[in-house]
C-alpha cells in the first residue's frame, strides 16, 4: 500500500497526507477541493485501481473547525485493497463536489449525507432528501441536533393531513 502513497505523493505532493488508519485499510487526508482530481486518479490512474466506492459518511467534529469530516471508503476490487480518503468541510458552506461521475455507486450515499448531515454534494444528478421528509428542516446526525429530538405533534399532524388528502 506504500506504493499508493508514494504515487499520490509524487502526482500531488505535499497535499496528501498519510494519517493513522488500521492494518487493512490505510488512511489519507486530502483538501476538500481536490477530491474530485484524487478520486479519479485513483481510479483509472493510480497503480492499483480503486474501481469501487464502498461507502461515504460524515463526522460532526462540533465544536472543531472545520466542522465536518467527510470520509469514503474505496475498493480495488482486482487487488483486494482498500484505502479510506478523509476530507473537511467548514459550517459555514458544507459543501463538496459529488464523486458520482467518478463511482456511480455514490449517488444514494451522498444523498444520505446530505439528508443525515446536510452536506450538500455540488454537481449530483439529484441531491434530495432519502431518509427523511422532504421538508423536514432539521439533519439528525449533526451534534446539535436536540438530544430530545424536535416535536413531532406538528409535524406528523401536518404530514398526515397531507397524506388523507
Amino acid at each position: 500500500m506504500e506504493e499508493i502513497i508514494k504515487s499520490l505523493k509524487d502526482k500531488f505532493g505535499e497535499i496528501v497526507e498519510k494519517i493513522e488508519g488500521t492494518r487493512d485499510m490505510p488512511t489519507i487526508k486530502v483538501p476538500s477541493e481536490k477530491i474530485i482530481e484524487i478520486g479519479a486518479y485513483l481510479k483509472d490512474k493510480c497503480p492499483i485501481s480503486f474501481e469501487q466506492l464502498t461507502d461515504i459518511t460524515c463526522v460532526d467534529e462540533l465544536p472543531k473547525k472545520p466542522r465536518f469530516k467527510v470520509v469514503y471508503h474505496i475498493l480495488s476490487l482486482s487487488k483486494n485493497q482498500r484505502l479510506r480518503i478523509v476530507t473537511y468541510v467548514d459550517e459555514e458552506t458544507p459543501e463538496i463536489d459529488s464523486v458520482t461521475g467518478i463511482w456511480a455507486g455514490a449517488n444514494w450515499l451522498e444523498r444520505e449525507a446530505y439528508d443525515m448531515f446536510g452536506i450538500k454534494f455540488k454537481g449530483h444528478p439529484d441531491l434530495k432528501r432519502i431518509l427523511m421528509p422532504f421538508d423536514y428542516e432539521h439533519h439528525p446526525l449533526r451534534k446539535d441536533f436536540p438530544v430530545r429530538g424536535i416535536d413531532p405533534g406538528k409535524l406528523y399532524k401536518k404530514w398526515d393531513r397531507e397524506r388523507k388528502a
